[in-house]
């Protein structure tokens, strides 16, 4: 469909709670999916990176995530359900903010439900990367970025500092 300026960290938007997207609006829901997908495949061509989108990520205040893992993906008002009391510490990134990585505490495993493109109930049991992403996202939907889940005040890096970390 279209390729979408990403909103970047600051921006009001990003504090948004997103609409829930009601059964008439599964169109819209869809619409706003490919955007998200195009978006997100776009960002990866530039930046080598990026799994998943949020509505809000692209100024849509929609309940709608785009998710490319395994397989494409569209979640539509997604919830969390039984979180893990374990949770872990792991470095997140955002397309929201490229160049900057946040250490934040997650719960290890979620489930989480939601409607698929044909409106469907489905629910993904999730660990580790992809139970942070999936939290990730969904907090967006709730206007949470990622910063404000930071651990402590020094759990903030450059992404260049983290891959020089790694390769070492």
């Amino acid at each position: 469909m279209a390729v979408r300026n990403i909103v970047l960290l600051g921006d009001p938007l990003l504090l948004q709670k997103g609409a829930p997207v009601g059964a008439d609006e599964l169109g819209l829901a869809l619409s706003i999916g490919n955007d998200l997908r195009d978006t997100m495949r776009a960002f990866r061509q530039r930046h080598g990176w990026g799994r998943a989108i949020a509505a809000p990520q692209i100024g849509v205040s929609k309940q709608v995530v785009f998710m490319e893992v395994s397989s494409p993906q569209i979640l539509i008002n997604p919830i969390i359900e039984n979180p893990s009391a374990e949770t872990i510490e792991i470095w997140d990134d955002c397309m929201s903010f490229p160049e900057l990585m946040v250490k934040v505490r997650r719960h290890r495993a979620v489930e989480v439900s939601y409607r698929d493109h044909e409106w469907q109930r489905r629910r993904i049991k999730a660990e580790d990367a992809l139970a942070e992403l999936l939290q990730h996202e969904i907090d967006h939907l709730n206007g949470i970025v990622a910063t404000m889940r930071a651990v402590d005040g020094t759990a903030f890096a450059l992404r260049r500092q983290r891959m020089q970390k790694r390769e070492m």
